[in-house]
Order: C-alpha cells, then sequence, then structure tokens
C-alpha cells in the first residue's frame, strides 16, 4: 500500500520535478557561462549553486492551481517565463555588464530605439536555452497519465518548502556576507548570493518603498543635507573665477567615448587626431572618470546639470522627472543665459522633454530641429558631421550668450558606418564590436574638427567657452578579452575595468594661454560647480556633491555609482583594494577611511532624490 501510494506520488511530481531540476541548472550554468560570475571560495561556489532552486521550486509551484493535463502545460509556459526573464537579463548584461531592474521595464519610450542594439546583442547558440523546454514538451507529448491520488495542502506544501530553500539561502548568506541586503547597488553580489529570481522580488520592494520616501519628507531634511555639502566645499582658484562671465557656454556631451583611445593608433593612423591636439590647447583632465549607471546617458546630463548622483537602478529622468532642481541650466537662466540642448534624436527618448522642463532649459532642439533622412543617418540617426553643420543655424539663432549642449549620436553601440565614412581600419581582435568602435570614435573626432572650424568661420568660436566629456562608457567587460589584446595586457582585472571608466574631459577656453594636463582624480559630478566659478557664480550656498575641478583645496577623489571608489593612490572596487600605481591587492583597511564619505554622500543624495528636498530650498 504504502509503495503504491509512495509511486503514485512520484508519478504524480515526476514532470515538474524534471522541470524544476532543469531551470535549476539552466540558471547556474547561465551564471557560469553567461554571466560569468565569479566565486571565492567554495561557500560562494555552493551558494551561487543552490540559489536558483528556490525560486524554481515558487514559480513552478504556481502550475498547481492548475488540474490534470493542463498543469503540466502550465509548467512549460511558466518554464518559458522563467527562461525570458533569464534571457532578458543576459542581454541586458552583455552590453552593461549588469542586471535589469523594475525601472527599466517602465522606459517604454526608449524601446524602438534600442531594437538594433538587442539583434547585435543576440547569439545563435542562445537557442540553447530553450533545450529544457524542447525535452519537456516532448515528455508532456509521449507521456501517459497515469491515475494521480489526492494530496491535501500540496500547494502551501510546495511553497513552504521554497520559503525553506530561500531563508536557508538567505541565512547562509547573510553570513558570509553581512549586511548583504543594504547594498542594493551591487547587483551582481546580490544575484550572486540569493539568485536572479529573488532579487528581481527584492528589487521590487526596494522600488515600492522608495516611492513613499516623498510623502514623509519635511524641511528639516534638506538642512541636514547642506550642513554636510556646505562642510565639504572648495573655494574656487581665484585666478580662473569669473574667467568665462558673458562668454557662451557651449557643451558637448560625446557618445560612448572612453579615455583609452585617446592618443591611440590603428596601423600607424591615430584615432582621435583632432582630440589629441586638443588637448594641447586645453585644460584637460586625465583622471576623470564616468560615474553614470542604468540611466546611461541620462546619468551624466543628471550627474552635470545637478551635481547629484542618479539612482543605483533605473534612471531619474523617469522616475523623479517631475522633481524640482536648481540645475545649471536654470542657474545660468538667472544670470541672464539663454539654456538650450541639441540632440537629433526622439525628444520623448529618456524623457527628455520633460524633464528638461524642470531642468530649466528654454529649448529643446530634437529630432523634429533637424533635417534627418536616409543619406545622413546611420545607426541611431543623424551622423555627427551633418548634426554638427545644422546645429550651427540654431547657435547663430540663439540670444547670447547663450549655454548649449549638444550630444552626439554615431558612435553609439553597435557602431555602425559607411564605408566611405570610415577614415580609419578596423581592429582585428576577437570582438567585432570593439574593431567597429574605433571606426565611429575616429568620424566622431573628425566630426567635431568640422564643428570647431565652423563656429570659427560663423564668429561663434571666440567668446565660447567649450566643455568636452565622455558620457559613459562604449566597450563593455564581455569584451575584456579583446580590450586585454588591444591594449597589450594579459587579462582585464577588476582593477582595469575601473581605470577604463575614465573618459576624455576638456576645458577649452580661446584666447586663454594657460594650457595643462591635470592629473587630479574627478568625474562628471565636478562639472557644475567648475562651470560656475568660470562664470563668477558663488555657490556655497548650492546643495552639490562635486567640487571645482580648479579649486586648490579640492581633494582627488571621485566616486562610482556602484561604491567603488578612486583616489590618488588607491582603487576600491567589488570588495577590494587595490594600490593604484601598481594594481596589485592591498589590505582593505588602506581604503576604510574613506567608506564612510561613501556612505554619506550616496545616503544624502539619494535623499534629495527620493524625498524631492529642493521644492523646501525656498523655505528653508
Amino acid at each position: 500500500m504504502f509503495y503504491t501510494k509512495l509511486k503514485d506520488l512520484f508519478a504524480r511530481y515526476k514532470f515538474m520535478g524534471v522541470a524544476i531540476l532543469f531551470l535549476w541548472i539552466k540558471t547556474y550554468l547561465l551564471y557560469k557561462l553567461g554571466f560569468k560570475i565569479s566565486t571565492d571560495g567554495l561557500l560562494q561556489e555552493f551558494l551561487l549553486f543552490i540559489n536558483p532552486l528556490s525560486s524554481a521550486v515558487f514559480i513552478l509551484g504556481l502550475s498547481l492551481f492548475f488540474k490534470g493535463k493542463l498543469r503540466d502545460i502550465m509548467v512549460i509556459i511558466l518554464s518559458m517565463v522563467a527562461t525570458f526573464i533569464l534571457y532578458a537579463n543576459l542581454l541586458y548584461y552583455r552590453f552593461f555588464s549588469d542586471f535589469i531592474t523594475w525601472p527599466l521595464l517602465f522606459q517604454t519610450s526608449n524601446a524602438k530605439d534600442l531594437q538594433g542594439s538587442v539583434f547585435e546583442l543576440g547569439s545563435f547558440f542562445d537557442i540553447i536555452l530553450l533545450v529544457d523546454i524542447a525535452i519537456l514538451i516532448s515528455i508532456l507529448v509521449k507521456s501517459k497519465k497515469p491515475s494521480l491520488v489526492f494530496v491535501r495542502f500540496e500547494k502551501s506544501f510546495m511553497f513552504a518548502l521554497a520559503a525553506v530553500l530561500f531563508f536557508v539561502n538567505l541565512t547562509i548568506a547573510q553570513i558570509e556576507r553581512p549586511q548583504l541586503l543594504t547594498r542594493s547597488f551591487d547587483r551582481e553580489m546580490l544575484v550572486k548570493y540569493i539568485g536572479t529570481f529573488n532579487y528581481h522580488v527584492y528589487d521590487g520592494y526596494l522600488q515600492t518603498k522608495s516611492k513613499t520616501q516623498r510623502a514623509f519628507a519635511s524641511s528639516s531634511d534638506i538642512v541636514e543635507v547642506r550642513n554636510y555639502t556646505r562642510s565639504k566645499y572648495k573655494k574656487p582658484d581665484e585666478s580662473l573665477f569669473g574667467l568665462a562671465k558673458d562668454k557662451n557656454i557651449i557643451v558637448l556631451s560625446l557618445e560612448s567615448l572612453q579615455s583609452f583611445v585617446i592618443n591611440k593608433e590603428v596601423d600607424g593612423e591615430e584615432i582621435t587626431p583632432f582630440l589629441n591636439k586638443l588637448i594641447d590647447e586645453s585644460y584637460y583632465f586625465q583622471n576623470f572618470y564616468h560615474q553614470t549607471a542604468q540611466g546611461k546617458t541620462s546619468d551624466s546630463e543628471f550627474l552635470v546639470a545637478n551635481s547629484l548622483f542618479g539612482k543605483d537602478s533605473g534612471a531619474v529622468f523617469f522616475t523623479h522627472s517631475g522633481n524640482e532642481y536648481n540645475a545649471l541650466p536654470k542657474i545660468l537662466k538667472n544670470q541672464g543665459y539663454y539654456a538650450s540642448v541639441m540632440h537629433a534624436n526622439n525628444k520623448s527618448f529618456w524623457n527628455r522633454d520633460v524633464i528638461y522642463n524642470s531642468f530649466g532649459y528654454d529649448r529643446f532642439y530634437d529630432i523634429e530641429s533637424y533635417d534627418v533622412n536616409e543619406e545622413n543617418s546611420i545607426g541611431w540617426g543623424l551622423k555627427d558631421a551633418d548634426f554638427f553643420e545644422q546645429s550651427i543655424a540654431h547657435l547663430k539663432s540663439q540670444p547670447q550668450p547663450f549655454y548649449t549642449k549638444l550630444i552626439t549620436l554615431t558612435n553609439h553601440f553597435p557602431f555602425e558606418l559607411s564605408e566611405e565614412d570610415q577614415f580609419i581600419n578596423q581592429l582585428q581582435t576577437n570582438s567585432r564590436t570593439l574593431n567597429r568602435y574605433v571606426t565611429t570614435v575616429r568620424y566622431m573626432d573628425y566630426a567635431l574638427e568640422l564643428f570647431f572650424d565652423q563656429l570659427k568661420a560663423e564668429g561663434l568660436y571666440d567668446n565660447s567657452i567649450f566643455i568636452l566629456y565622455g558620457d559613459h562608457y562604449g566597450i563593455s567587460e564581455l569584451h575584456n578579452r579583446s580590450m586585454a589584446m588591444f591594449l597589450e595586457k594579459e587579462e582585464i582585472t577588476p582593477f582595469d575595468t575601473v581605470q577604463l571608466q575614465r573618459v576624455p574631459m576638456y576645458i577649452h577656453i580661446p584666447g586663454h594661454d594657460n594650457h595643462q594636463v591635470l592629473k587630479t582624480v574627478s568625474g562628471q559630478i565636478d562639472v557644475k560647480p567648475t562651470i560656475m566659478h568660470l562664470v563668477g557664480i558663488k555657490d556655497r550656498y548650492d546643495i552639490q556633491f562635486g567640487s571645482d575641478l580648479f579649486s586648490p583645496d579640492r581633494h582627488s577623489f571621485v566616486l562610482l555609482r556602484d561604491g567603488s571608489f578612486i583616489t590618488d593612490t588607491l582603487v576600491y572596487t567589488k570588495e577590494t583594494c587595490y594600490q593604484k600605481s601598481t594594481g596589485l591587492e592591498v589590505e582593505k583597511t588602506h581604503c576604510e577611511p574613506y567608506f564612510e564619505k561613501v556612505r554619506l554622500d550616496l545616503h544624502y543624495s539619494d535623499k534629495m532624490i527620493y524625498r524631492d528636498l529642493l521644492r523646501f530650498d525656498n523655505e528653508d
């Protein structure tokens, strides 16, 4: 009798058990082969191995709400849904080296423009992810369902089992990594310890929690933040303060431009001949880092305009576009400047048409302000050379002085370029993406030189200052092997990955003879106070987390959104401290003196955004 019941129970749950096993093993293999998650020791590897099990039991346990053949069909459907979630994360990870968050799913206005990038990231071998689904379908078609016994509380038992497995997983993870759930910005660590599906549930909880913060904010909150930022204030260099007063300010946001291409060659040809020459005519910051997260270009815009950090997940441009901001365009407008943005893309991309109003821009020259056709377009839209040429007329039509930001497009993943615009040979590495990247960088450099020549011819050059910076990385960690070949390194370590987040930063002031290559460690968060001081605006009471790049008192330090940081001598990333001069690991105690600054900077910046504290600014 007992044997018969046991046999019936096995028959009842065999199909679901096989599906759970498949999803468990598939997820683990994807961790190792797709996401390439590394572990340090047997305990971490054990956690990585077991963490998919609880979510696999829970997800496929949902099929118990159905009966008969439909239950097995639901097992297959739920397996497909889980596989889709894994694959979506894999595609996202291949370019961004990160995992999807809930706010990203609501950035629907970006979806159309991202289609080409998604196709580029896919691989024929990805079809392997469907092998288990095919096997399950085959089993279901061939199976002859036996008579089944009734099992009381089967749904409760299944979900209780999933809960027990999860809490055992979480308990071990918390022992291995104390305060694990406080590190929401380190999504790879969360996936490594609690699993992809459990991470998505936790991320949903965090997003819900963050939306309640605004309701409980008060004017006392902004006083606390202001006192903190005032204590970190750095005075300007008096010799440069007001140097650019009443001059036009032209900001050039250079798509996906990283510093590793500067002064590099391919087959004896410079990748960036114009930008190389511009170093000798400008202030050039060789240790300047992008500080973007999932918001990419929009994050860089937010950092530059507000001297606040972007969010650790999603993009402020979408989630908090209605906040009150004391952004750079608004400040400059109060000084008599006309503020505008020029970008030949859809106005709704990154929700720009909404948040630009919050920033105080007078006008946004979007794709409707440009003549865009098949002949002058490639990849994501209007070619840079045509974009700059058509922007000249817009610049001339504006009242002066003006503050105008121009955002380029051509050097955007997947780095497509027509043959007639390729002025340099592609690289010869294992990465087609990296191989093409140098050609689109070279084209952008060519377009920039044309733009400067056109500005001189139209009389706009001499009375302007120029801020040029790379907005974010272009080559992700997926291409580390090929990057190592190009940089002639044995491998790309986590230390190297941080150093590859350096982007070019120029301040070019026509008629100003003091040109330097500055070594101060800095980032996009420092641009706003720098421009304010160059224009002659005092900002001691402005809430900002950066400091003037020219300040004689500035600390050589930059904080990245994932908690990594860089000083003159140290690099800290992924729980490891490195000696900057050698790239070798050192004791974490060397980096610990900076931990509190890192925590407070991110905490107070997030508080400004989540609680919309600048709405209390006048009251304060």
